[in-house]
């Protein structure tokens, strides 16, 4: 941990050549043009109802089942996970919770529970014992050979049941990419089963998720999987159970499809400034998502056309804990940043993520305040100092239904 201060302590009486001139200029809310399917009305019964007419003629009856919960920040995430397990229930399973996070909250299994608890997930919320534990036993090989871990207490269940958000991932692309098939193979797998995936970087992440996933079908201890939706506005707009043959099969892809096309690219191009209010990893395992600022900066996946020149991250999730693997995707941050970033477990998830984590680990340039880090962006943005700047500014890259732009864009939006 940097130290309560450090950071503020340590750029004390720095100065920085911005002339008086360079201001920040008035910024004007729009609405953006993304598609807003409708909102599921009630996400625990419809993800109840789902789980028992996929799964209650799947013979669960008397079986327990290892129902994984991951590090993302989901919609309804209590929700879902009250109705996957009632669901189970009404199939006469017996069912428990595990952290699927990979080496995620330090990798200690203490820490995923703490996490799991930042994002509201309890015993007593979720109605259902949480089980963790760090340590995996290897139950399958790939036809490559490429071995596949599951949690120790997931490894001693009759069934495992990844259950996930589907949407674009920030380290490759693939017919998959996040969703129950990345939970199954890599957060259930822990950090051995995170380790081998992410290491071989974005050429292979897609068809080591595909192999994997086989592999587990083949020993029949894959339940299926729930799988959510969310549109850019925040709601869930679509639940789904799958069995087994779906995850990681035609329906997984079809939802991975449609998850793709409800996350749009900022509808500006040439963007001189971008303003992040907040970024963490239960927004984006990246921090703040590549998907929308462009900035992917990782070797063999291409950046868009036109990122932004410059990014300011402004906050930190609560509920990251202090680990910021992405943060090098921003130039500048406040020393209030700076000062609750956790190295330990920023590095510790960065070796896990391989190649895709080394310079998205980074530290920006740290300034003193919010208003300093932006003035500074201004400055070195590429433009001349007297040239009206074009300057976005989002909650996050997670919901993004609206943004905060300067008057130069305000007409391209419209």
């Amino acid at each position: 941990m940097g130290g309560e201060g450090s950071w503020s302590q340590l750029i004390r009486g720095v100065r920085l050549p911005i002339p008086d001139s360079v201001g920040i200029p008035d910024l004007h809310e729009v609405r953006l043009p993304i598609p807003l399917p409708d909102a599921v009305a009630d996400v625990e019964s419809a993800v109840r109802k789902a789980v028992v007419a996929r799964f209650g003629t799947h013979n669960v009856a008397g079986k327990t089942v290892a129902v994984g919960a991951g590090s993302r920040g989901l919609t309804a995430r209590v929700a879902t996970l009250r109705g996957v397990i009632a669901g189970l229930r009404d199939c006469g399973a017996f069912p428990f919770v595990v952290p699927a996070m990979g080496s995620h909250a330090g990798g200690t299994a203490d820490g995923q529970v703490a996490l799991l608890a930042a994002l509201g997930v309890t015993d007593q919320a979720i109605d259902c014992e949480i089980r963790s534990s760090m340590r995996t036993i290897e139950v399958t090989r790939t036809a490559d050979g490429m071995p596949l871990f599951l949690d120790e207490h997931a490894s001693g269940a009759d069934f495992f049941l990844p259950v996930n958000r589907v949407k674009p991932h920030t380290c490759f692309k693939g017919p998959i990419e996040s969703g129950c098939t990345k939970m199954a193979v890599v957060g259930f797998g822990k950090q051995p089963g995170a380790a081998q995936i992410h290491a071989c970087g974005p050429e292979l992440m897609a068809k080591r998720l595909l192999d994997g996933i086989a592999a587990l079908r083949a020993t029949g201890r894959l339940l299926g999987g729930v799988a959510t939706i969310e549109s850019c506005s925040g709601d869930v707009v679509r639940v789904e159970a799958l069995d087994a043959n779906e995850v990681g099969g035609d329906r997984e892809r079809e939802l991975t499809d449609y998850a793709r096309n409800l996350v749009p690219r900022l509808p500006f191009r040439d963007i001189d400034v971008l303003i992040v209010e907040r970024g963490g990893k239960d927004i984006s395992g990246t921090t703040i998502d590549p998907n929308v600022t462009g900035r992917f900066w990782v070797h063999g996946l291409a950046d868009f056309d036109a990122p932004p020149a410059t990014i300011v991250l402004l906050g930190i999730t609560e509920a990251s804990g202090g680990n910021v693997l992405g943060i090098g995707l921003a130039d500048f941050i406040p020393a209030s940043v700076a000062n609750i970033v956790d190295w330990e477990k920023t590095y510790l998830n960065c070796f896990t993520a391989g190649p895709s984590g080394v310079r998205r680990a980074r530290m920006p340039m740290v300034l003193a305040d919010e208003d300093e880090c932006i003035r500074a962006a201004l400055m070195m943005c590429g433009k001349a100092i007297d040239e009206p700047k074009r300057v976005v500014r989002i909650r996050s890259t997670l919901h993004l239904d609206r943004a905060w732009v300067s008057s130069n864009l305000v007409d391209e939006i419209s």
